[in-house]
């Protein structure tokens, strides 16, 4: 197999947030997109995979399928996976971590399926291997059929390489990228988002408005494989140029210290000209000067019974003083229940789909532009 290979590559979703990945990628030009659960199938080479790293906003993982065999028993595994051509994805100088699922098949012992791996890496390739590797061989057996997949990211694409302080209950940035999508956001009008935090969604906002890559600093597992070429690497990383915006982006928050933090990670992005954060109470909230945009918000929605009752007479404020304030704005909520959403009184779109926030079931409710 060489560099010019045409590869099954899983774009990794947050449940609930295929669609708009799909989207995107399809926007990015992938070849052969589609939605399946968990993700987005599509195909390309190894400059496909780096670029899938470094530019799509809302995939949390790029990984790369390298070759599949049946095998039905944990001898005829091993003697497959010592004839796989391990040299043409790993390098024998650099440690690798390995991990099995076995479903539906004969070979049921997922973690003699991985020892089986390991050892054939480690006497076919001489790498090491290292549960501390950030470069992870995955196999899955699924009816009887063992398919080698690669983590090409590492770390999750969430983290974007420029964020280090994050607020409470933080949002994730491949999600608020994806729910900007979801807004029908695109980087040409202004985002405000009046309960800040760490400033994820105006940063995200005024990246993309910016046409910054969401990986242009960091570093990623596939730097590590043999058919790594940094000269490439280098000229498409480096072909990321900084469009020109006159628009500014909004972070307001009534906590001094998650201002401070969305200050500190807008600077390490790059974007602090572009957003204004000020210490300020939803119910002082005013539209900015200029043209209408998008309000986007991930208000508290409470982990206790009785939480909700109490955030009604928040969210009740917020929408008020959107409805007053803010004409012609579109509004975009992220919560937990139809009735928190309600208690804003905005006139509400039918919600998006469920989608996983740490374990928190939430939606997203949006609002045509408020009359």
């Amino acid at each position: 197999m060489s560099k010019t290979d045409v590869f099954e590559i899983f774009l990794v979703a947050t449940p609930g947030l295929e669609v708009p990945l799909c989207a995107e990628a399809t926007e990015k030009s992938f070849a052969g997109t589609r939605k399946v659960p968990g993700g987005v199938i599509c195909r390309g080479g190894w400059s496909d995979v780096w670029r899938a790293n470094l530019e799509l906003r809302g995939a949390n993982k790029v990984l790369v399928r390298i070759g599949s065999f049946p095998a039905v028993h944990l001898a005829q595994l091993d003697k497959r996976a010592r004839k796989f051509p391990w040299a043409d994805f790993l390098r024998p100088d650099i440690p690798v971590k390995v991990e099995a699922t076995c479903r539906k098949s004969r070979i049921y012992h997922a973690g003699a399926a991985r020892q089986r791996i390991e050892t054939a890496i480690t006497e076919t390739l001489g790498a090491q291997i290292s549960s501390e590797s950030s470069l992870r061989v995955m196999l899955r057996i699924e009816k009887d059929l063992c398919t080698f997949s690669l983590d090409t990211s590492g770390e999750p694409l969430h983290k974007r390489g420029h964020k280090e302080a994050v607020a409470k209950a933080p949002m994730r940035e491949t999600m608020a990228a994806m729910f900007l999508r979801e807004c029908g956001f695109d980087g040409a009008e202004p985002a405000l988002d009046p309960m800040c935090g760490s400033g994820t969604f105006v940063i995200e906002a005024a990246e993309i408005a910016l046409g910054l890559n969401p990986g242009r600093s960091r570093s990623f597992a596939f730097e590590q494989l043999a058919s790594f070429d940094a000269t490439g690497w280098n000229a498409m990383r480096s072909a990321n140029t900084r469009r020109d915006t006159d628009i500014t982006f909004h972070g307001s928050d009534r906590n001094t210290g998650a201002i401070e933090a969305s200050r500190t990670n807008a600077a390490r992005a790059g974007v602090d000209g572009l957003i204004r954060f000020q210490h300020r109470a939803v119910s002082d909230l005013k539209a900015p000067d200029g043209p209408p945009g998008l309000v986007i918000v991930n208000p508290p929605y409470g982990a206790r019974i009785g939480d909700e009752k109490r955030l009604r007479s928040l969210y009740g404020t917020l929408g008020k003083t959107l409805a007053q304030n803010f004409r012609s704005w579109r509004v975009g909520i992220l919560t937990t229940t139809t009735g928190l959403a309600r208690a804003t009184r905005l006139p509400l779109l039918p919600p998006g789909p469920v989608v996983d926030h740490g374990g928190t079931k939430i939606r997203l409710f949006r609002t045509d532009p408020l009359a």
